[in-house]
């Protein structure tokens, strides 16, 4: 039977020591209520707490781990690796196979600067933008969200929107003025905010494929007509794949929907889950950075051998077994179908967003394809939906504005489980 006694006990005692008792705000459940639960391991497609509860997982570490928990290849890697040493501060040839390996499956990427997280490769790619284009101002997408950098923080989803937090104390007015926002999806308030504000922007910034509202699809046009207004008013297009790189296309999201971009940021997914992140792009601007260029950006532990030999790892075993990513949009689609047959019969509205191997449900009437419409959805019957499934073993993003991510070690009979799972689950809402 599963209770909460001893993840309450360690969330009593997590208060104590650390805010909200918690490292990173979402997991601390306030948008679902109850108690987060404290997990011990993982292995494949599951996650085990301190009681030894087993999980089906659908977080998937926020993404990276495509391929499951403790995957043999990378977890024998990372140990050859760690007897060697677990930092240097100092260059390895290791940093170069992840740069060339980068180059050699994303489109539009000719230099790479590695990072240790996708908020440190956002705010570094804004960064270098502004130095390459000498202007200030960049529009970002409301809901979507690009770590927790003070430009970033403003209308960001995810998280932020999780405990309703629209203005963010500590960051400062000055860091607020120069973001400019529009609806995700929403083409021409773009095309006005840059008729507006013409000359002055150096940036656009997107999620391609948004996935801190629930995975939200661009409708079509949006992207190619983001790359069109930055071809014609001299602005660098930022694809933020912290998510959808390496997982929805070998390519990324650039190749999947074959929209090119100027600068790309990358998360955990190239360390394999572990905390590494990079930025990269085309030539003409990633020139900027120090040492090469004027635009300074640095990290004693950037290019961490242990992230390196990890994702290296993780990124070959796709690279060489295209089929993978094959087997887990297939995976995705069957659990698509097996989710819609129940809600249909369940009778109440909702929607269903997909795409590749990000998926999301929302308790809507209309079609959820921006933040106001996923806020708009009727949340608190989440809330209810995410611990009927917790006490079946069903382990969802505890937010209605996340995405759930698959991982392909997830078989049939798992699927099929949370198939029934959610059956019974909404007999109770």
């Amino acid at each position: 039977m599963y209770t909460y006694q001893s993840s309450k006990s360690l969330f009593d005692r997590a208060q104590q020591s650390i805010p909200g008792g918690v490292n990173s705000p979402v997991r601390a459940f306030k948008s679902v209520g109850g108690t987060p639960v404290f997990f011990e391991k993982a292995k494949g497609a599951y996650l085990y707490d301190v009681q030894g509860q087993q999980y089906i997982d659908y977080i998937a570490s926020w993404g990276p781990m495509i391929l499951g928990h403790g995957y043999e290849r990378v977890v024998k890697a990372i140990q050859q690796q760690v007897a060697k040493a677990t930092s240097f501060g100092a260059p390895t040839a290791l940093e170069i196979e992840m740069a060339e390996l980068i180059r050699s499956m994303a489109p539009n990427i000719d230099l790479v600067r590695m990072v240790n997280s996708g908020t440190e490769a956002c705010m570094s790619a804004l960064r270098v933008a502004r130095g390459y284009t000498g202007k200030n101002k960049f529009i970002k997408f409301e809901g979507c969200y690009h770590g927790h950098a003070d430009a970033f923080l403003v209308k960001a989803g995810s998280g932020v929107a999780t405990f309703n937090i629209q203005t963010v104390p500590g960051v400062t007015a000055g860091a607020a003025n120069d973001t400019l926002t529009c609806a995700y999806n929403d083409l021409a308030a773009v095309q006005q905010l840059v008729k507006e504000n013409k000359g002055t922007i150096a940036a656009i910034i997107v999620e391609p494929v948004a996935g801190n509202m629930g995975c939200i699809l661009p409708k079509p046009g949006f992207l190619e007509g983001l790359r069109q207004l930055c071809n014609e008013e001299g602005m660098v297009l930022i694809f933020d794949e912290v998510m959808n790189g390496f997982r929805l296309a070998l390519g990324g999201a650039q190749e999947r929907l074959g929209i090119d971009a100027d600068l790309v940021t990358y998360g955990k997914v190239i360390g394999a889950g572990m905390p590494v992140g990079a930025f990269g792009g085309k030539r003409h601007i990633m020139e900027v950075v120090a040492p090469l260029g004027s635009v300074y950006q640095a990290g004693t532990l950037s290019g961490n051998p242990v992230a390196m030999t990890a994702g290296l790892t993780l990124l070959n075993e796709l690279k060489n077994n295209p089929q993978l990513l094959t087997e887990l949009d297939n995976k995705t689609q069957y659990l698509k179908e097996g989710l819609e047959k129940e809600l249909n019969a369940w009778g109440q509205p909702y929607v269903i967003n997909h795409f590749g191997s990000m998926i999301s449900v929302h308790f809507s009437d209309h079609p959820v394809t921006n933040f106001e419409e996923a806020a708009a959805a009727n949340n608190e019957r989440f809330k209810h939906f995410f611990h009927a499934l917790l006490k079946r073993g069903i382990y969802l993003p505890p937010s209605a504005f996340e995405s759930w991510f698959l991982n392909n070690a997830l078989t049939k009979e798992d699927l099929d489980k949370t198939i029934q799972a959610v059956k019974d689950s909404l007999e109770e809402l």
